[in-house]
């Protein structure tokens, strides 16, 4: 039996950040309604936080998507937050209205991250994303945690950290090639770290989130696959802000077509790719 893979598609919320591929509210709706459609397991609906108008775009879908099963099955709706209790309250006052809500935390990890945007110390990120992962998990069951700029962060910390979300209730753990940096080699093998180093990690799903910077996003997103993640975060024909994020298209047809190869498999209807896109 091949395993399954989740789709989680953020052309919403990552994709929406290309220039020129703002939406209304009623616009991302149609999408929404598109990507159930098409059979994608989690909707990244948007950032809450962000302004009003995202946090009521984020809360149409999850009210007339996020109870829908037109796809056949209920997506999974997703608002991403900061680690902070204001961002994660506006994201779980936007994804509430959902059968299957999820809240979406992340926080820096990489030095350059931490000494020059958060002006924070390893210790301090340590207590926040307990703290806020924690604070998330109490509103939410499904809580999803992201080291951003996992890709060129010190792998050593990267396993504490992991292991620190873990027990404060993360459930995915989603591992971001923020600036498309990494190579399938070394992703493949910070994948295959993560899993093997983490305490707690089995009782979590590893994600990967790759950007496209050097053109490497979907041979990155397959190779951490590969290594055991099961779930990829994508956008429709890969938009996304600077290069691109990784399309689902490809990651999906790769898998499609090369059982035999990956022996993984996705609840996508490949036969509605070409409208969607």
């Amino acid at each position: 039996m091949s395993e399954y893979v989740r789709i989680f598609d953020t052309t919403l919320r990552d994709g929406e950040q290309s220039p020129g591929a703002t939406m209304t509210s009623a616009e991302k709706l149609e999408v929404a309604r598109g990507l159930a459609r098409l059979g994608v397991d989690v909707i990244e609906a948007g950032f809450p936080a962000a302004s009003p108008d995202d946090l009521e775009a984020v809360r149409r879908i999850a009210v007339e998507v996020g109870n829908s099963a037109d796809g056949g099955r209920v997506p999974i709706i997703c608002g991403l937050a900061r680690a902070s209790k204001n961002d994660i309250d506006k994201a779980w006052q936007a994804v509430q209205p959902a059968a299957r809500p999820r809240i979406h935390t992340f926080l820096a990890m990489s030095e350059i991250h931490m000494q020059y945007k958060l002006r924070m110390t390893r210790q301090q990120v340590l207590e926040r994303v307990a703290e806020m992962v924690a604070y998330a998990r109490s509103l939410c069951e499904d809580v999803e945690f992201s080291p951003e700029d996992a890709g060129r962060s010190d792998p050593a910390f990267l396993y504490e950290v992991l292991a620190v979300a873990i027990r404060a209730g993360a459930t995915t753990l989603n591992i971001p090639d923020t600036v498309g940096y990494t190579t399938p080699d070394e992703f493949g093998a910070l994948i295959a770290g993560i899993i093997k180093n983490t305490p707690g990690i089995e009782n979590c799903i590893v994600s990967v989130h790759c950007h496209n910077d050097l053109g490497l996003a979907t041979a990155n997103t397959l190779a951490g696959l590969r290594a055991g993640a099961r779930q990829a975060e994508v956008t429709i024909n890969g938009i996304g802000e600077r290069a691109g994020n990784t399309a689902l298209e490809e990651v999906v047809m790769a898998l499609h077509t090369r059982p035999q190869f990956y022996n993984l498999h996705t609840g996508i209807d490949t036969t509605q790719i070409t409208r969607i896109s």
